[in-house]
């Protein structure tokens, strides 16, 4: 069998192009916002994780066109080398005092801050148990790690983390590892439990809040906050790709366990620095976050109105507590239809199909800006129950 073999064989994009229903790479034509145009096309947009509506700041803004006048297009190297600049350092301090953790460590992306954490703090001789919905960016840093062995345990099932935590021996090194908002379902993990089991077992804790930071916790500061665990979870990680408005991310957590990520973590050492127009940006919008606690309350009086429109329209929704709200629809080919159908009527949302969820398990994932009116969302979940309705997917 040829190596390409598998790409000659891969037809399903050039097919559902085909069919006029193919709901991916839309081309933005705007800022990010509550209301973009894509391809001529005005659209609420509900398909964003820009939750506090900051990439368009006019602060933001200007921290990143200064910084790229005084610094350049980027850093041409790795932190190790010559990509480090003293913002690299003041955003590391300040995300360190934020969060109530002795230091922080910046990656180029969220995505490779779980690569480089994962795959530099665990060892050979070290188990890591992931729940089942963790982000993707988890599992590959799970698999870069030398674990000798990966344990997975049921969606937020405190039971059976406790049965596979009893398997491998209690001195071990062990590492629980949970989205603190799900990125697809939009439920908060259970951390006060995943801390009681850590402290009996004698493991270590790292919450993953891609989707918490800026969203829940007092003053926007992530999972642990709001269970008031910041002392318990001994790593946090984050992204600035959501409520910091920027690109890359972050690790937060006591000097030690930085001190070794910092020169251990492959993908720390061998990739080149956050821009400094990046850096800035996201400077910027943790000052906003700060001044602006009420961006955070607005965000969630967002997320709760359009839960109640939804449910009023008799839309099938998952269970959330987060601005990300999930609607079942079942079927693929019956997703990708019916985001199809609500991008030609102004509201974009995104696709959820298997195998990223199990086989009859498609949804449609809606995410909200606190910069969207109650008039926006009014709009959106009518056109939303209007085409629900026309493919027979609302509760009866």
């Amino acid at each position: 069998m040829d190596l390409f073999d598998k790409c000659t064989n891969f037809t399903i994009a050039d097919e559902l192009i085909k069919k006029g229903i193919y709901p991916y790479f839309h081309a933005l034509e705007t800022k990010q916002g509550p209301e973009v145009v894509m391809e001529g096309i005005s659209e609420i947009m509900l398909g964003s994780n820009n939750y506090l509506g900051l990439t368009s700041h006019e602060e933001v803004i200007e921290a990143g066109r200064k910084a790229l006048l005084q610094y350049g297009s980027g850093c041409s190297g790795s932190r190790f080398l010559n990509g480090t600049t003293k913002l690299h350092l003041q955003l590391e301090k300040e995300l360190a005092e934020f969060l109530h953790k002795d230091e922080c460590v910046t990656f180029s992306t969220g995505f490779q801050t779980n690569l480089g954490i994962i795959s530099a703090i665990v060892g050979r001789n070290d188990y890591i148990f992931c729940d089942k919905d963790n982000h993707a960016s988890i599992y590959d840093g799970c698999k870069l790690s030398y674990a000798k062995d990966i344990l997975r345990f049921k969606h937020s099932d405190m039971d059976d983390l406790e049965k596979q935590l009893q398997t491998v021996p209690l001195e071990s090194g062990k590492l629980i590892v949970t989205d603190g908002i799900f990125s697809m379902g939009g439920d908060i993990c259970k951390l006060p439990d995943i801390v009681r089991l850590a402290k009996k077992y004698n493991a270590r804790t790292m919450v993953d809040d891609a989707h918490s930071f800026g969203v829940i916790g007092e003053g926007g500061r992530g999972t642990a906050s709001h269970f008031h665990l910041e002392k318990e979870v001994d790593i946090i990680m984050g992204t600035f790709s959501k409520s910091l408005a920027s690109i890359g991310g972050f690790m937060a957590a006591n000097k030690s366990v930085c001190n070794f990520i910092k020169h251990n973590s492959r993908p720390y050492a061998f990739c080149a620095s956050i821009t400094p127009a990046s850096v800035e940006c996201a400077r910027a919008a943790l000052k906003i976050i700060k001044r602006e606690p009420q961006r955070i309350k607005r965000l969630q009086e967002v997320a709760d109105y359009a839960r109640k429109k939804l449910i009023e329209k008799h839309v099938d929704i998952k269970n959330s507590q987060a601005p990300i709200i999930p609607i079942n629809t079942f079927d693929n080919e019956i997703t990708f239809l019916a985001c199809h159908r609500l991008f030609e009527r102004g509201v974009y949302v995104n696709p959820v199909i298997s195998p990223a969820v199990p086989v009859g398990q498609s949804m449609i994932r809606t995410s909200y800006m606190a910069t969207l009116t109650n008039e926006q969302i009014d709009k959106a979940t009518d056109i939303i129950a209007q085409v629900l309705g026309e493919l027979n997917l609302l509760k009866k």
